[in-house]
């Protein structure tokens, strides 16, 4: 018989911290058979990382407590980037108690705990933890843990219970533990000094305000200091292209308390880059046979009844307006009411300008698109910006095709959004798929396969990566999104592609086929930009307030070394207006040198200088973003580059 086998015993790779057997991750120190097929888990994979930074929360968590043995446990997962864990103090974490904390953290990588997996049952965890209240209300949710995102399945998420003892290498001795699923990095060890905590933060119990508040901790991990410090330099240069912080100082947008939170007004700086973005969508569309529609930004609740999405979607939409209803002198209720919605989604009002008429085979593809204004009743605690918002603008479309059409409509779609994307500076992508999840889908089980098969193949062919996102699907069908990298590297969703065989039934859509019968469409839903305000605010950052020359708000400054070449410039100004051209005369009373620092810091792409030598030679001098300066260039060429710039949508 052959001897047990160990992760330990197959890879020698120091990189290998884990291992997928059966298709599910473990630890090294899994025992394996003969039967099990064992793929390595490197700490520089998504599965890895997850593992280091989960690994660091449990070192993060049991430093606490040796600093403050009172501490509470609460839940530290693996999130994007790094980790937090909560815990249940008597007064909030300081600056100072997170550097002990940092420090008592080092101590224990350093002496390379084990960490070793025990499975227990309820009674032997409940024991155990007889002192950490959290924990305990935790045992009670074996096997439903992972129904919100508050991070109990780190847990609990299977059906055993486990816990992760941390095990001191010289003397055996167990000198921390904590319920957990795993897995885990073999030792603290091997979390390096890649590793560092991030913020405090108020968090309440399990995401719920009806719940204790907890004190959180954040922190990342990366398999090297390099890797950090890569990490928090791009941290750093977020924080500079902020578009909160971008917009206030561009005088782009605000949201004023007096409307609320998560609605925002564009200023009319704002509201030129905006037109700009929205503008170049419209002529792509016009360009692919789109036709433009229009709907209300309210209705009644029975549309969203048909559509299903009052079953599945109500808690993102806002609380219903009962209108309509009428009484007499007495009080009688002479007509019932009804409820009304805002308006959360477009797909339901286009399925009935679909069904307002006859349609025939001859008129499909069928291209519907609007820019939709929608609300969603987004909580408090998620709001960003312009990222996340509870008022925003769909840039919606929805294709009904013929069975027959599907496939080369949907490859057209990807590569119309691609192109799309590309033309405002974008062209670094990867798909995702997202799949079924059968708690939270309608259809039929062939119509699901039909459609995420359909997708699958399209992605395929486009050529770029594919990422599964299982049970990432809308309830009503599968969907490609783009995922764009911006100039810094970070990920940002875009375009969504989705198949959808069910609102067509729902809705009873059909059309006129070549035989005479009456056949049901099949729809697609395709959102290119997602919502115009959070693509304003990725475009923002992505160009760190320095918008290419056909989307800058302003396009050219004119500044005259003195008052007396204000006459000159001014021409040239109007010239360039008559143009198009976004441009205007600085002839406030500030220096020259002022004026151009004013600009600069405005991110205007051009700024034409002129002096006395310019006003004789008919030329002027270009300063450009980079602090970068042409002199003597002759007026007819300095318009018409400025031109040109804009129509060509130059980078500048």
């Amino acid at each position: 018989m052959n001897a047990p086998r160990t992760g330990f015993d197959l890879f020698t790779d120091r990189s290998v911290v884990a291992l997928r057997v059966n298709g599910e991750l473990r630890d090294l120190a899994t025992t394996l058979t003969d039967d099990d097929t064992v793929e390595p888990v490197t700490i520089d994979s998504p599965d890895g990382l997850s593992i280091l930074r989960h690994s660091a929360a449990h070192v993060a968590a049991q430093a606490v407590q040796r600093i403050n043995p009172e501490a509470k446990l609460g839940i530290g997962p693996p999130i994007t980037d790094g980790f937090y864990y909560d815990f249940d103090v008597a007064t909030p974490f300081t600056p100072e108690d997170v550097k002990a904390i940092e420090k008592e953290m080092d101590r224990i990588i350093r002496a390379g705990q084990r960490f070793m997996r025990r499975v227990v049952t309820d009674e032997q965890a409940r024991a155990e933890l007889a002192d950490e209240p959290y924990k305990l209300e935790l045992i009670g949710l074996k096997g439903a843990a992972g129904e919100g995102d508050s991070g109990e399945s780190v847990e609990v998420g299977g059906g055993e219970l486990t816990i992760y003892d941390n095990v001191d290498p010289k003397t055996g001795e167990t000198v921390w533990k904590d319920l957990c699923r795993g897995p885990h990095l073999p030792n603290t060890r091997m979390i390096g000094n890649g590793a560092k905590l991030m913020r405090t933060a108020a968090a309440y119990w399990r995401g719920s305000e009806k719940n204790p508040q907890l004190q959180r901790i954040y922190g990342t991990a990366w398999p090297t200091k390099d890797e950090l410090r890569e990490y928090l330099t791009r941290l750093e240069e977020a924080a500079k292209r902020d578009h909160r912080k971008l917009g206030v100082e561009l005088d782009l947008f605000s949201f004023p308390d007096e409307i609320g939170s998560g609605l925002a007004v564009f200023h009319p700086k704002g509201g030129i880059v905006r037109k700009e973005i929205e503008d170049f969508m419209r002529e792509r569309l016009i360009a692919r046979d789109y036709e433009f529609v229009n709907t209300p930004h309210i209705t009644k609740a029975r549309l969203y009844e048909i559509s299903q999405h009052l079953d599945w979607y109500a808690d993102g939409m806002f609380p219903p307006m009962h209108l309509d209803e009428e009484t007499d002198a007495d009080g009688n209720i002479t007509r019932q009411g009804q409820d009304y919605y805002l308006k959360p989604m477009n797909c339901p009002m286009h399925n009935l300008i679909f069904r307002a008429r006859g349609r025939s085979y001859r008129e499909l593809p069928l291209r519907l698109s609007e820019f939709g204004a929608v609300y969603r009743y987004e909580k408090s605690g998620v709001l960003s910006g312009l990222t996340r918002v509870r008022g925003f603008t769909q840039d919606d479309a929805h294709i009904y095709v013929t069975g027959e059409q599907v496939k080369e409509e949907l490859a057209a779609e990807l590569e119309f959004v691609l192109e799309t994307l590309r033309g405002y500076g974008l062209d670094d992508f990867y798909l995702e798929l997202s799949t079924r999840d059968p708690e939270k889908s309608v259809g039929s089980d062939e119509q699901w396969e039909v459609a995420t098969e359909t997708l699958r193949e399209v992605a395929e062919a486009s050529g770029l990566e594919l990422v599964p996102d299982p049970g990432g699907a809308a309830f009503y069908g599968p969907k490609i999104s783009v995922q764009a990298r911006d100039a810094i590297g970070r990920t940002w969703q875009l375009s969504t592609v989705q198949l959808d065989f069910n609102q067509p039934e729902l809705f009873e859509l059909e059309y006129t086929a070549t035989d005479g019968t009456r056949q049901q469409p099949v729809m697609i839903h395709r959102a290119l930009l997602g919502s115009i305000e959070r693509f304003f605010a990725i475009l923002l950052e992505h160009y760190a307030g320095a918008f290419p020359v056909w989307l800058s708000p302003v396009q050219v400054v004119g500044i005259p070394i003195a008052a007396e070449y204000q006459q000159y410039l001014g021409d040239i100004i109007g010239r360039l207006k008559e143009r198009g051209v976004r441009a205007e005369l600085d002839a406030s009373d500030d220096r020259m040198q002022k004026k151009i620092r004013n600009h600069t810091l405005q991110k205007v792409p051009f700024q034409l200088i002129a002096g006395e030598q310019d006003r004789a030679g008919g030329t002027v001098s270009f300063r450009f973003r980079d602090g970068s300066q042409e002199n003597g260039v002759p007026v007819d060429d300095a318009i018409e580059r400025i031109v040109d710039a804009i129509a060509t949508k130059a980078q500048v």
